[in-house]
């Protein structure tokens, strides 16, 4: 094992799913108010150029997939959409909570001597994700990779996306650990071979899996894990 996946939101950054979407639609109803945009057809807009990312099959990026399907709905806004999370994204901070061992989880595996990969689901713009990224309290400058919506042409939870990452890398799946709090998005790098510890301090599991069957804990734990392993 030479490289370490980690997931970010409620992995690296704290916080409720469904309480962080909710304010992340009404802060973007809030930005694009001006725009002559019906806000209904506007989320329900983004809500299916995600879903097209969510099921892109590698020919395209992520970003060209979004912009294909988002466009002809409500328009090309691309340069709004930037601005937005360049400035008002940045209100989403307060949808979300802090750990000082996530930074020194980073910390203690880039000592190591690990290649580390912040496998957020690539479902936003670089900006976003280094937004986040600094909210849990992380130099980008600390990852190998950061996956975004522009380098990625899969996501969780198609097992594709953590291939895809490997290659970029230059690493063997097998090689790979994923660090992640989702049952199903992140188990699905096991698919490719890579090892999976469940994180489960924001615990997701929407199918009610048998979580026994998971390398699993906290922070610490992980540490544990890794060095029973050395």
């Amino acid at each position: 094992m030479n490289t370490i996946l980690f997931d970010l939101d409620g992995t690296l950054l704290p916080m409720n799913q469904d309480e962080f979407t909710k304010a992340y639609f009404a802060a973007i109803v809030e930005y694009f108010k001006n725009y002559e945009l019906d806000a209904q057809e506007l989320v329900a807009a983004i809500k299916v150029g995600t879903k097209a990312m969510i099921l892109n099959d590698g020919k395209k990026t992520n970003e060209q997939i979004f912009w294909e399907v988002f466009a002809p709905l409500c328009g090309d806004i691309k340069e709004q959409f930037n601005n937005f999370y360049e400035t008002d994204f940045e209100r989403l901070k307060s949808s979300c909570k802090f750990d000082p061992q996530a930074k020194e989880i980073i910390k203690y595996f880039k000592d190591k001597g690990y290649k580390i990969v912040l496998a957020a689901n690539p479902v936003f713009p670089l900006s976003a994700q280094i937004k986040r990224l600094k909210w849990a309290g992380m130099n980008p400058s600390d990852f190998s990779l950061i996956t975004s919506y522009e380098n990625s042409h899969y996501s969780k939870p198609n097992s594709l996306y953590f291939k895809e990452i490997a290659d970029q890398i230059k690493v063997k799946p097998s090689d790979c650990l994923v660090v992640g709090n989702d049952t199903t998005e992140d188990e699905a790098a096991t698919l490719v071979g890579m090892e999976f510890f469940l994180l489960t301090n924001c615990l997701i599991n929407k199918k009610r899996k048998d979580i026994s069957k998971y390398r699993r804990g906290d922070f610490e734990q992980l540490i544990n894990f890794y060095e029973a392993k050395e």
